[in-house]
């Protein structure tokens, strides 16, 4: 899904506070808030995805 036109318009808003953290390696990790505000799973494989479960049912 990375040519999906919602995530290009998506990324173009700004974070929010709590909507990502930084790993003691220094990785930017988006949480659940972020997902939850973006509204569906982009196909990644991301950490805190909500929708993780249902994809792999």
């Amino acid at each position: 899904m990375p040519d999906d036109p919602r995530l290009a318009a998506f990324a173009a808003l700004p974070l929010q506070p709590g909507d990502f953290y930084h790993t003691p390696e220094g990785y930017l990790v988006f949480t659940a808030q972020y997902h939850q505000r973006r509204g569906f799973c982009c196909g990644s494989g991301c950490r805190h995805c909500p929708w993780k479960k249902e994809k792999q049912a």
